[in-house]
């Protein structure tokens, strides 16, 4: 009896290996998706998870389950995801604070977005609008920075809290500009828009729905939007670069990303996932009307973005003071 070719063998088993990753692959998604997110249930992560889960599993035929982990600033539900293993089948939801904010507030962060994990899509962009109370005698954000420039040190703004993007996005228009404001922090934006409103702070940066909101009842002004083209939900209110303050553009972002190491094939159909979700016009028209901008990035590119965001935040947050240990 002839002794088995041990190099035929090897190749055998090598080439049911391969068929087996492949079809494995082929065969994803063949059970739910797990979507974690570091904030409470009814956020604006939340709302934009909603938004999107119906129409992926209408495309990868696998319901999307949103699973809530939230803590120190969605760091919880970060490191989660980063020891979860790596086959497509836990995906997290950052916003900018978890994906290239925290790695500067944090000094023993569990985390590095960039070591730890693979980006699958960047899905919107979020601009703000930089409002003031109506108590103040100002119509424009030249106006504005004219009078805090007169009265440096006398000004306040408020902040939904420490080292968040409605604290920094002011401390980049602060540098931009060459003013001196005072940071108020509060406990959310709930409290630090009723002070707004009140005259007890005077400025202010926050998310496109809630501004707009208030801007129209005329409880606040709005006198710019940090994004480089007008909001839709604002379409009177200029962009902070048409009201004189060149290259200023900061907005925030959302994006799906993996465990490092989840094959890329994988990776790749949940990208084109995303895509086709984001030509939808139903999910745009929604998307627009929570306050994003649909601004679909594929993996690698999203994964540029990244590398170009996480030092421009780190700067800024060296900046602020901010320290969140």
């Amino acid at each position: 009896m002839n002794k088995p070719n041990r190099t035929a063998l090897a190749v055998l088993s090598f080439a049911l290996g391969a068929f087996g990753t492949t079809a494995a692959i082929a065969a994803y998604p063949d059970k739910p998706i797990k979507v974690v997110i570091g904030f409470p249930a009814g956020g604006p992560l939340d709302q934009h998870a909603r938004l999107l889960t119906d129409k992926l599993q209408a495309v990868l035929g696998q319901p999307l389950i949103v699973d809530y982990k939230p803590g120190a600033g969605g760091s919880v539900g970060a490191d989660a995801v980063a020891k979860s293993p790596a086959d497509g089948y836990t995906l997290m939801l950052a916003n900018t604070g978890v994906a290239v904010i925290n790695g500067a507030l944090y000094s023993k962060l569990p985390y590095n977005t960039q070591r730890d994990f693979v980006p699958i899509a960047r899905t919107a962009m979020q601009p703000l609008a930089l409002l003031v109370t109506p108590k103040l005698p100002v119509q424009n954000l030249k106006q504005f920075i004219d009078y805090a420039k007169a009265r440096p040190g006398q000004v306040n703004y408020g902040s939904a809290g420490n080292g968040g993007i409605s604290h920094l996005v002011p401390e980049m228009f602060k540098t931009a500009t060459g003013l001196f404001m005072v940071h108020i922090p509060y406990r959310g934006s709930a409290p630090a828009f009723t002070d707004l409103m009140g005259g007890q702070v005077q400025f202010m940066a926050e998310s496109i729905p809630q501004a707009a909101n208030y801007h129209k009842q005329g409880k606040v002004r709005a006198l710019a939007v940090t994004s480089r083209e007008r909001n839709p939900a604002l379409p009177d209110v200029p962009t902070v670069i048409e009201s004189g303050v060149k290259g200023f553009e900061v907005v925030g972002f959302y994006g799906f990303l993996a465990p490092k190491d989840t094959p890329k094939d994988v990776v790749a159909k949940l990208s084109d996932a995303f895509r086709q979700v984001l030509t939808s016009p139903e999910v745009r028209e929604r998307m627009v009307s929570q306050g994003a901008d649909p601004a679909y990035l594929g993996s690698e590119d999203f994964a540029r973005f990244l590398a170009t965001e996480t030092p421009r935040w780190d700067k800024a947050v060296k900046a602020s003071g901010a320290r969140m240990d």
